[in-house]
């Protein structure tokens, strides 16, 4: 054995990289190439198929309205993530970090519950509430005199989309209260009590120490809500499935019946290759775009 340690023979090395290297390459690589090569073809998903080259590619780029309309709808749920759901999670968060740790566990546990939950159960939870004949908003709506807002929600093509980012929002604020809870527990308590001994307030203390301390945290979060924002498909598809009108449709559920349900294997499959490439190109430039904030370190 080198003296160098287990770690300086090129063997060992191999038999721990080559597994990792390996199952990548079979559960990613590969499924992408043939998703390209797919991609290039009219194949319906049997029988047989002609090279079409770019031609799909070119369809949703510049002739598929429902394309951009899943794509806007993924970038309004980014922002509603990022500026509305997760600085009422951290303010949240911060409550939490200063009642007593019985009824902290006991708030968490509850807000943690919609995450810990079924998608499926999820999704006929909110569809049974927001039902226009037995919902019980509406039935609440009416109990106090609001009958005109009784609507089908989600049906409605002025609240449609709404509901859903709701049921979205509500189901994945566990997880974004989980992430800020556990960073503002990693906070050291003597420079929060050394900012208050320099006379900040309250309000100082946590947007120019404890905000800044932990950015690493809230870029980690933000990252995640664009990715889990891009893909979202399965709360979609059980409550609307896309409609009305293609209005609440995202590109997950959109590929889906494009591929499996219309035939059109081949361009779903160039809806999943552009799918791929905007996710990770959004992905990249928020990274970029975070590293690139200033931060306040004193």
């Amino acid at each position: 054995m080198s003296a160098r340690g287990p770690f300086g023979n090129r063997l060992v090395i191999a038999a721990l990289v080559v597994p990792g290297a390996a199952v990548l390459v079979f559960v990613l690589v590969v499924p992408l190439a043939f998703s390209v090569y797919y991609s290039l073809t009219d194949w319906a998903g049997f029988g047989d198929y002609q090279r079409i080259g770019i031609a799909n590619y070119r369809e949703i780029l510049t002739d598929d309205p429902v394309f951009w309309r899943s794509l806007r709808n993924a970038v309004v749920l980014i922002v509603v993530t990022i500026f509305v759901q997760n600085p009422i999670a951290f303010a949240v968060a911060a409550i939490l970090s200063h009642v007593s740790a019985r009824l902290s566990r006991v708030l968490r546990t509850i807000y943690f519950i919609p995450a810990a939950l079924s998608l499926v159960i999820v999704a006929k939870l909110w569809v049974d509430i927001f039902n226009p004949n037995f919902g019980i908003l509406n039935k609440v709506l009416i109990a106090v005199g609001l009958k005109a807002l009784a609507i089908s929600w989600l049906s409605n093509p002025h609240t449609a989309l709404g509901a859903v980012i709701w049921i979205i929002v509500w189901q994945g604020f566990g997880w974004a209260l989980l992430f800020f809870y556990a960073g503002l527990m990693t906070v050291p308590r003597d420079i929060i009590e050394a900012a208050r001994i320099d006379g900040a307030s309250v309000f100082q203390t946590y947007t120019r120490v404890i905000i800044p301390y932990l950015a690493p945290v809230i870029s980690a979060v933000i990252v995640i809500d664009v990715i889990s924002s891009m893909k979202q498909m399965e709360l979609i598809y059980l409550s609307t499935g896309g409609g009305p009108g293609q209005l609440t449709q995202f590109i997950g559920v959109y590929l889906y019946q494009k591929a499996f349900v219309a035939g059109e294997y081949g361009y779903g499959n160039a809806l999943s290759v552009v799918f791929v490439v905007v996710a990770v190109g959004l992905t990249v430039i928020v990274q970029r775009v975070l590293r690139a904030v200033p931060r306040d370190e004193g």
